[in-house]
């Protein structure tokens, strides 16, 4: 049997998707299993069951394999790419000691470890204490501890949602370098685990033995071992491939493989990012993450939440285009499409500012909707909820451009809200750049796919890859007028929101004690 497939596995936070692509980037056979069975024990904390996790990738992808009896003996690779930042503590014995924490948990470290005094005056001089106290009080280990010490105790391995699934495949504790983001002891310019000494050992209690092995994306780690093959349905002996975290893998998939091309994201957090070989902090001390080619970086920034919004719009005002989609058996995202275009460009003046959870750079944010007047409508609201997306990932792109010196030329568009028209042109507009949907919306597997035909040596190098496996469905190009309007409002009224709310934010927060 010819091995001309590869399976990508996609476990991102809404579902996970096994995938089967060919060496053009054909998507041959998809199954889906959907994650709804998160823990929310109180506001604010979000978890989940690692062998939930793994028994929703297996059923994944038995469904994918029962649809042709051929599809499992030409498997040629398996590639895994998973949401970022979800840890997993393990036991000596490789079993899970509590439920994995998600990356949309919001729980703080009530204590932090001291760094010794010379990292301490280091970042003082530097002025990013509050950068690394911040780290300090995000990572989870530190949180688990000081809150739950006895199970830290117990903990002999300490993984990412990658490296446990990997763990799972192969029986091997390893991870991809593209995986690396999170809270964790890691260089990120030198895209390796932190030297012995570095204050990151300090920040929190990791071991360097409770970390997996980490290898290049594009390379074989592993191959597919007894347990897990008859709990998938993935033939024994099949090699396994490092790929990276599902942001990173969407870049490649879109196809942004050079500086000038810049990937959107429009998912639960909507990014920005281009692809570089240099290291590039767009935020002064933020690193770049690991992409998803060796020795590379993603220069990202993210609007937390950012497509949340859009979601949260549709659950509370969209009843209307819902029940309209379901009766006339056309796609729900086309009756969203008409409302958005029922609207002018600028809303008829409602802006709104898209920052609904702080963070490094802005620990105040809170979102903010100014300029109602009696002639807005839901519909106005929509429409302002998409520009005001996009007018925050054009800022995020300038501060690239800004470090990187290296125009984006043109733009790629991935994620749920990928699938809008109008919410392309509509980024095509405030850009003021050419705006492409990719051919398929598995971008993220897609990634991933790529990175196994390059350690399968189906393709030279990625630059091939990509070239072969990616390509735009459609282009949408700026309207010129709109985007003039786009630009007296982004410039003369949205890049002065933040600093003029700001003070009223951090009131609130005194007041209120939201957010703490």
């Amino acid at each position: 049997m010819n091995r001309d497939l590869i399976l990508a596995i996609d476990n991102g936070t809404q579902s996970v998707r096994a995938l089967l692509f060919d060496a053009r980037g054909t998507l041959v056979a998809k199954a889906r299993v959907p994650l709804d069975d998160y823990i929310v024990s109180v506001p604010g904390r979000h978890e989940h069951d690692p062998n939930a996790f793994w028994e929703s990738l297996s059923a994944a992808c038995r469904e994918l394999l029962a649809e042709e009896a051929t599809f499992a003996q030409r498997i040629a690779a398996v590639a895994v790419t998973t949401q970022r930042g979800t840890v997993v503590n393990l036991d000596r014995s490789g079993q899970p000691l509590r439920p994995a924490i998600t990356w949309l948990d919001q729980r703080k470290s009530p204590q932090i470890p001291r760094i010794p005094l010379r990292w301490r005056v280091a970042f003082g001089l530097a002025g990013v204490g509050e950068t690394v106290r911040y780290f300090q009080r995000e990572a989870e280990a530190n949180w688990i501890a000081q809150c739950e010490p006895e199970l830290w105790d117990r903990t002999d391995k300490y993984l990412l949602l990658s490296g446990y699934l990997l763990y799972r495949l192969t029986g091997e504790f390893i991870d991809s370098i593209g995986s690396q983001v999170g809270y964790l002891p890691f260089d990120f310019r030198a895209l390796t685990w932190a030297k012995p000494g570095d204050w990151k050992w300090h920040a929190m209690p990791i071991r360097p033995s409770m970390l997996p092995r980490l290898l290049e994306p594009g390379t074989i780690g592993g191959t597919i071992h007894d347990a897990a093959s008859a709990a998938t349905g993935i033939p024994r002996g099949t090699p396994v491939v490092m790929a990276a975290a599902d942001k990173a893998c969407e870049v490649l998939g879109a196809g942004c493989n050079v500086p000038t091309l810049g990937a959107l994201s429009y998912g639960t957090t909507a990014t920005i990012n281009t692809l570089s070989h240099r290291y590039i902090e767009a935020t002064p001390f933020v690193p770049p993450y690991p992409a998803a080619v060796p020795r590379a970086y993603t220069t990202e920034v993210q609007i937390f939440r950012g497509y949340w919004m859009v979601n949260w719009f549709k659950e509370q005002f969209g009843h209307l285009e819902q029940r309209a989609a379901a009766e006339s058996g056309a796609p729900v995202e086309s009756y969203f499409d008409a409302l958005v275009e029922s609207v002018p460009p600028g809303s008829m003046g409602l802006m709104l500012q898209p920052y609904w959870t702080p963070g490094i750079r802005m620990p105040e944010a809170k979102g903010a909707i100014v300029g109602f007047g009696d002639v807005h409508t839901r519909a106005h609201l929509y429409r302002a909820i998409l520009e005001g997306l996009a007018f925050a990932l054009r800022d995020g792109l300038e501060r690239i451009e800004r470090r990187s010196r290296i125009p984006v030329t043109s733009l790629r568009v991935a994620g749920g809200g990928s699938q809008s028209d109008a919410a392309l042109q509509l980024t095509a507009d405030v850009f003021g750049l050419p705006t492409a949907r990719p051919h398929l919306y598995e971008t993220s597997g897609l990634g991933a796919a790529i990175d196994a035909s390059v350690a399968l040596g189906w393709h030279g190098d990625f630059a091939t890859a990509v070239a072969t496996m990616t390509r735009s469905a459609r282009t949408f190009e700026p309207n010129r007028q709109t985007h003039e309007l786009y630009d007296e409002l982004y410039a003369s009224v949205y890049q002065r929101l933040y600093n003029r709310l700001a003070p009223l934010y951090r009131a609130i927060r005194r007041i209120t004690g939201y957010p703490s």
